[in-house]
């Protein structure tokens, strides 16, 4: 059985595209990490985390952990907590190009296999009221970056280079040719 170690709804969706037989079963970790942790190895770190923690549960089935981090400069944005967190982090995306990294990480006994998948993504320079209206929708409340690019968040987005499923959350066909590698084993 294929575990999916995520309740993220998006995740689900996009793991349909690669097979609709498989169970979720989500991860219940401490996220915090390690400060001498490089920043952009931490959505990898934390994918690593969650598919060990599920594993132990489940030794016997292939288990994907992922996480999704947005990085810009020399600092990583989680979910906004409040709409006032949101606005500072479409502030500072705002006309500038960042990069979103996410890690997965697959254990199919004791196979294990990590990859990080990137993608950059330019937004558009946005206005305080464009930004304020976007907060209004609700749709920055559970992302991290405070957007996404799969609902009105693409109205903020000028371009990307690199896998647009990454971005939702999902690195789909890098993905789905890790886990023939590791049935192949």
């Amino acid at each position: 059985m294929l575990i999916l170690a995520s309740a993220s709804p998006r995740r689900q969706e996009l793991l349909k595209l690669i097979t609709e037989d498989f169970k979720i079963v989500p991860a219940d970790i401490d996220e915090s990490v390690d400060k001498s942790l490089p920043l952009e190895s931490v959505p990898e770190h934390l994918a690593y985390q969650k598919a060990a923690f599920v594993s132990a549960q489940y030794p016997d089935d292939i288990v994907i952990g992922c996480d999704t981090g947005v990085f810009v400069g020399n600092r990583m944005l989680g979910k906004p907590h409040g709409d006032m967190a949101a606005f500072e982090m479409l502030r500072l995306l705002s006309g500038r190009v960042h990069r979103v990294i996410t890690g997965c990480a697959i254990y199919k006994g004791n196979k294990k296999l990590t990859f990080s998948d990137v993608t950059e993504v330019e937004f558009y320079p946005l206005s305080n009221e464009e930004i304020k209206a976007y907060i209004i929708t609700g749709e920055p409340a559970d992302k991290a970056g405070a957007y996404g690019i799969q609902g009105k968040g693409s109205l903020l987005i000028k371009g990307i280079r690199g896998d647009y499923f990454n971005v939702v959350g999902l690195p789909v066909a890098k993905l789905s040719r890790a886990l023939k590698d590791i049935q192949a084993e």
